[in-house]
């Protein structure tokens, strides 16, 4: 059933019919579909423009189509020209021509709209618990690995020693400002668009905040030409989930790396792993792999939102129908993302010895050294210097900067004592950073609590 074919006397070429139909896309927006359609109906009655008995009878259809489609007794038509006329055409073969009354002061384009916000709404919220529940995890992980140290890089070379804990609880915050993100986007996609109609409003008397009310919308929207083209809050749903997949990127690069033979820092389960078809030995980090490598489909979609965005005249145009591709790509791809990357973590073995061991002899120490001569009295670019050469006598010389004596630390300055021999341990320079935000672990500790807080 066509929604629109009053005027034309022929029919649409078949290949026009299959190039601009969008059920394989929007089939998923059926509930939301019927849910807003339920609340356009409640309103029609109270406001007149249907009476009580036709509102109530077309809701009762809409809800025996609601349960009908969800247990799985009624299918969707895959050869609908959208998920909207479908059920509509449902609808008219439940209740009969009272149907189409349902579309009174309504066009397909608020009511497209409509539906993508409602399902976008609903959708975040849930990807919103996927965040926290990694974010936990997270948490958990670092309670148990306060003590635990390990290199930091900068440039990916050895930096300066943290804790396991400081380094999981950096990827909890880069997460914490993607919840941000995500709750400031669900306020803007929290805008009712039904009531605007093709693009200029409607002559019938409507009451939009009861719609607003009825389907949890924060206010409804302000100019109907906006209203109906409006895809800003796409963009801002899959900015936000680009910049999460970016941070689980990093931090599947980092657990591929730390995987690898040479650092031995973690081993990932069999699980989230898979062999090689002609080497037995290999066990190859495959799904950090494909986390990595979907980041660039989110970036992606991101940048074909915006480019499908860029030329549009108001109001609407049919463009706007390959939205729903790019939302739906994004939600399933961050979703199952996320899910994985919680798999991966909560089966990782931490190889805490290979950590510490990485340490020896690695010269993370010597900003401490420095800052030991600066305690002492020296210009920091002053002891910056005879550290320098420490370091430099020792990779001449094959000797472990933490274990020369007092004597040959002597040697470069005579104000180096036994508290200089002291500061070089690993575990006493990362227990010394103990300014907030810091990796000591009694900054740390204080660092769980604001994450705890966080997620309650």
């Amino acid at each position: 059933m066509k929604l629109w074919g009053g005027r034309f006397e022929e029919g649409t070429d078949s290949e026009v019919e299959v190039f601009s139909a969008s059920m394989n896309i929007d089939h998923r927006l059926w509930d939301v579909d019927i849910r807003a359609s339920i609340a356009h109906a409640n309103m029609l009655g109270k406001v007149g423009v249907l009476t009580g008995a036709e509102a109530q009878q077309i809701v009762s259809g809409l809800k025996s189509l609601h349960e009908e489609i969800k247990s799985g007794k009624l299918e969707l038509n895959s050869a609908a020209e959208d998920v909207h006329s479908d059920i509509e055409s449902k609808l008219t073969e439940k209740i009969g021509a009272l149907a189409g009354k349902l579309h009174t002061a309504r066009s397909r384009n608020d009511q497209v709209a409509t539906d993508l916000r409602l399902y976008m709404k609903l959708e975040i919220s849930s990807l919103l618990q996927e965040i926290k529940s990694l974010q936990q995890h997270l948490v958990e992980t670092s309670e148990k690995h306060l003590h635990t140290v390990l290199p930091g890089f900068t440039h990916m070379q050895h930096a300066q020693p943290v804790s396991l804990a400081h380094h999981l609880l950096a990827y909890f915050w880069m997460l914490e400002r993607d919840v941000d993100r995500m709750e400031d986007a669900k306020k803007r996609i929290s805008v009712l668009p039904l009531g605007s109609a093709a693009l200029a409003g409607t002559g019938f008397p409507l009451d939009r905040q009861m719609v607003a009310h009825e389907l949890e919308f924060l206010k409804v929207s302000e100019n109907s030409l906006d209203a109906v083209s409006d895809r800003d809050f796409v963009v801002d749903f899959l900015s936000a989930g680009s910049l999460i997949m970016i941070h689980l990127s990093r931090l599947c690069e980092e657990l591929i790396i730390w995987s690898t033979p040479e650092f031995k820092f973690v081993e990932l389960s069999d699980r989230v792993t898979t062999g090689s078809s002609i080497m037995p030995q290999k066990k190859n980090p495959d799904v950090a792999e494909l986390i990595r490598g979907k980041s660039a489909k989110l970036v992606a979609t991101l940048t074909g939102a915006l480019v499908l965005l860029k030329g549009l005249p108001l109001s609407y145009n049919r463009d706007l129908q390959e939205d729903k591709e790019y939302i739906f790509n994004g939600l399933d791809t961050v979703r199952s993302s996320l899910r994985l990357m919680l798999v991966m973590l909560r089966n990782a073995k931490w190889n805490t010895e290979a950590m510490k061991k990485s340490l020896r002899g690695d010269f993370s120490n010597a900003t401490d050294l420095a800052d030991d001569l600066v305690r002492k009295g020296l210009a920091f670019r002053q002891a910056h210097e005879v550290v320098g050469k420490i370091v430099s006598h020792c990779i001449k010389n094959k000797l472990i900067l933490e274990e020369m004596s007092l004597v040959e630390l002597q040697v470069f300055n005579p104000i180096f004592n036994q508290e200089s021999v002291t500061c070089l341990e690993h575990t006493a320079v990362m227990a010394a950073r103990t300014t907030e935000g810091g990796t000591s672990p009694k900054s740390v500790a204080t660092q769980i609590e604001k994450a705890k807080a966080a997620l309650a």
